[in-house]
């Protein structure tokens, strides 16, 4: 078997993915390196903070935007932001694994432009949902986009089962899954309400990918007419 040991194993990682997850981690070590005074003088210890109220996202502006007929660049920002903004170093690290992992995966299957579509759209919607429902409590963290790829790997692995004849319940065991984990650690160590724009992201990257996939649509309502 010919093996090219000069291949760098990120190759196959399509570029969208790997410029969201350095993004993402390198505001992560600048806030982490600034909480330990290594980076940005003693202002940097609350980068965090102060990036959570600038760019996370909060129910409350949107409502005020909306009835003030007022939507400030800065604001409008905050859809796509608070992606990228974690509540601490661990949160940060889990969220560039998967997004890594999820992102490779789903970008290769549906290719980066449409796999960022579903990033967007998930990040967008997922906060509006979360935002009508719990306008005061911001929210923060890029879980609601990845869960959103997700909800496009469901999709794209509930078709494939169909195509082989078996059980397309089997396609939901990820989601079930990290649902039941989520459940666990909440009742143990407690948690706030971002499940709601989680599952609000699993939603819209399954839907969306039915849209964004090739004949998905019309293969999805070929497979209800043979039910």
């Amino acid at each position: 078997m010919h093996s090219d040991h000069n291949e760098s194993p990120f190759n196959a990682i399509p570029p969208v993915t790997t410029a969201l997850v350095l993004l993402m981690a390198g505001i992560e070590i600048a806030f982490s390196l600034g909480a330990r005074g290594l980076l940005g003088g003693p202002g940097a210890v609350g980068w965090r903070i102060g990036g959570i109220e600038t760019y996370g996202y909060l129910g409350e502006i949107t409502y005020w935007m909306a009835e003030s007929g007022r939507w400030p660049a800065e604001h409008l920002l905050r859809f796509l932001s608070y992606p990228f903004v974690h509540g601490s170093f661990t949160m940060g690290l889990f969220a560039c694994v998967m997004l890594l992992a999820l992102g490779k995966i789903v970008g290769e299957a549906m290719g980066p432009v449409r796999m960022l579509a579903v990033f967007v759209a998930s990040s967008v919607l997922g906060a509006l949902v979360y935002g009508l429902i719990v306008p005061n409590v911001p929210l923060y963290g890029a879980f609601p986009a990845i869960y959103g790829l997700i909800g496009a790997f469901t999709y794209l692995l509930w078709t494939k089962l169909g195509e082989m004849g078996e059980a397309q319940i089997r396609a939901f065991t990820l989601i079930g899954v990290l649902l039941g984990l989520q459940l666990v650690f909440g009742l143990l160590f407690g948690g706030g309400p971002y499940w709601i724009a989680e599952i609000a992201g699993f939603v819209v990257g399954f839907t969306a990918t039915i849209v964004l996939v090739p004949g998905g649509f019309a293969r999805l309502v070929e497979r209800l007419r043979e039910r």
